[in-house]
């Protein structure tokens, strides 16, 4: 967690006055745990808040101004409150400025404006929601400074629906849904396409989270992510020969799908089918084993994941399978997998405390001699969502 009375201090250097007023906001980001790619399939994901994040800091001003700033980058502004628009230039103040028109859309009155400091530990670029942790701290930060209601659920909506609108990033509702609602040592068994969620214990004692930031960038995420939607859509198609009312994958279970594959015609279609089906599968099992603490089981899980992810669904890349082959090599390593969209971004791995270091080393090593890149490594542990800091 960032220092407070280092960055209050900072607040005042940039807008003047003194520390009075200043309000502390957090939000943190998340990791997918398992469950991936079956959020638009009507499927259930488990992600989890992360303990680092974005620090926003926010003080009223008099002037119908909203003053943007970051400790995390030299662009900022200042703009009125009634001409807020996107703007390429704006970069990450377009995260924010989408906020703003969404409770403005809403009736939200933001005062007489407000001065912000933003202080993100999240790499950016890393596939770890940097971007809705912004959306969401500052959604809370205005609605608490506002008097305006606070229901977490409806912040995780407002921000999807503001990154979607505003910013034209066609994303699910799972980043935004982790970043406000998660709880320290919880998982959130999240079905995407109802909200119902449910937190889940996640006491994983000795072993720690250690998250593999692969720094290749994700350059075919969104052409792939399009060919991947479609996909799944025509394997619907053809099981409706089955299930007449089918609308998504997520719908039926792997023994109906077992049963009913050979309705799918093109292959590639059915592998894409295939690991929807099983992936959701292999979330309700992790469930069932991290309710028995049965961590081995759990981490047997994501390294199937990973495999289907990168044999069935196609979407991991030569960075991503090295540093998970690394990774699963490693002893104290009960599991390892890519997480978010692929082809670049993270992987997470479940690691014994006591083979940290090694895990960095032998990793990272294996990791630069098969792809020449530098990986960077994050010991994380589950932390809270989106609230105010005293």
């Amino acid at each position: 967690m960032a220092d407070i009375q280092s960055l209050k201090q900072q607040f005042v250097q940039r807008y003047g006055g003194s520390e009075e007023g200043i309000r502390v906001f957090h939000a943190p980001g998340r990791v997918n745990l398992i469950g991936e790619h079956t959020d638009y399939n009507g499927g259930y994901v488990f992600p989890a808040a992360l303990t680092f994040g974005t620090t926003v800091l926010l003080r009223p001003r008099q002037d119908g101004k909203l003053a943007l700033a970051s400790t995390n980058f030299e662009l900022r502004g200042e703009l009125s409150l009634d001409a807020i628009a996107f703007k390429q230039e704006d970069d990450w103040m377009n995260y924010p400025k989408g906020i703003v028109r969404e409770l403005q859309n809403r009736g939200v009155s933001l005062g007489d404006g407000f001065e912000l400091l933003y202080h993100g530990e999240i790499p950016n670029g890393a596939g770890l929601s940097s971007s809705a942790s912004i959306e969401v701290a500052t959604a809370y930060a205005l609605l608490k400074a506002v008097g305006g209601p606070t229901d977490t659920v409806e912040i995780a909506k407002l921000s999807q629906k503001s990154e979607n609108e505003f910013n034209g990033v066609q994303c699910g509702i799972m980043d935004q849904f982790a970043v406000a609602n998660g709880r320290k040592d919880h998982a959130i068994l999240l079905m995407c396409d109802t909200l119902e969620y449910d937190l889940v214990p996640f006491q994983s004692g000795s072993y720690k989270l250690v998250i593999g930031n692969t720094n290749k960038r994700r350059g075919l995420v969104d052409s792939a992510y399009n060919e991947r939607r479609s996909q799944c859509e025509q394997a619907v198609a053809d099981l409706r020969a089955a299930f007449p009312s089918l609308q998504l994958l997520g719908q039926i279970n792997l023994e109906q799908f077992n049963a009913n594959a050979h309705l799918i015609k093109d292959e590639t279609v059915c592998r894409r089918a295939r690991h929807v089906i099983e992936e959701i599968d292999r979330v309700l099992r992790s469930i069932e084993v991290l309710k028995a603490d049965d961590l081995v089981s759990f981490g047997k899980l994501m390294n199937g994941s990973h495999a289907s992810l990168r044999d069935l669904y196609e979407v991991t890349g030569a960075e991503l399978d090295a540093m998970v082959a690394a990774a699963q090599g490693v002893e104290g390593v009960l599991g390892s997998r890519m997480t978010g969209a692929g082809f670049g971004g993270c992987t997470v791995s479940l690691v014994h405390e006591d083979a940290i270091e090694r895990f960095k080393d032998e990793v990272g090593r294996q990791y630069t001699e098969a792809t020449g890149l530098i990986a960077d490594f994050y010991v994380c542990s589950i932390g809270n969502g989106v609230e105010e800091l005293a």
